[in-house]
């Protein structure tokens, strides 16, 4: 792995579990092994840079498992089922939901900077849209499969989020046998 790409990868990794506030660049520097110089030829304008390059990696890596269940899945209950399911697999696990979670980076970083907000909104946006596709493809008018996509993106990262504050895998549980009930109907 290249230098930037393990910058992106530990940077990825620290931002989910700490939030942005609380990883100094000095922490990311001892991780990576790396000099400041170096951090700094790749991202040269700091650390709000390298967040936003984290959270397009964070982009591509989650839309390319979520567009990659919902393919391999004839209805959106049985991709959201099985992604869901997935989740509470990997919470049970690990005791964390990183790589798919980046809510705290949103809630700390949005009113701060513009850049940074838009690139989440970005990966919410992706999130949605392929939700909002595979409801179309079920029959549902563009209207009300927007309308389910918004209620699906909200419900699965809140669910993600209580996870990680109740330290408990209950929340996804309880979504997937709530969600499927309201897709269907």
């Amino acid at each position: 792995m290249d230098t930037k790409s393990r910058i992106i990868e530990v940077a990825t990794n620290l931002f989910q579990k700490k939030g942005y506030i609380g990883v100094g660049l000095n922490e990311i520097l001892k991780e990576c092994n790396i000099s400041k110089g170096s951090l700094y030829h790749h991202f040269p304008n700091g650390k709000e840079e390298l967040l936003i390059t984290c959270l397009q990696s964070l982009n591509e890596a989650v839309t390319e498992d979520i567009e990659g269940i919902y393919h391999r899945y004839a209805t959106t209950k049985e991709a959201t089922n099985v992604m869901v399911e997935q989740l509470i697999e990997k919470f049970e696990r690990e005791g964390t939901l990183t790589g798919y979670t980046f809510s705290s980076i949103v809630s700390e970083m949005a009113a701060l900077s513009d850049p940074v907000r838009e690139a989440c909104a970005e990966l919410y946006k992706k999130m949605q849209d392929i939700y909002y596709h595979k409801l179309v493809a079920d029959g549902l008018s563009n209207d009300k499969a927007y309308a389910y996509a918004l209620m699906m993106t909200a419900s699965i990262e809140g669910a993600m989020m209580l996870c990680l504050t109740q330290n408990s895998a209950e929340p996804l549980k309880v979504l997937l046998k709530m969600l499927p009930n309201l897709i269907e109907k």
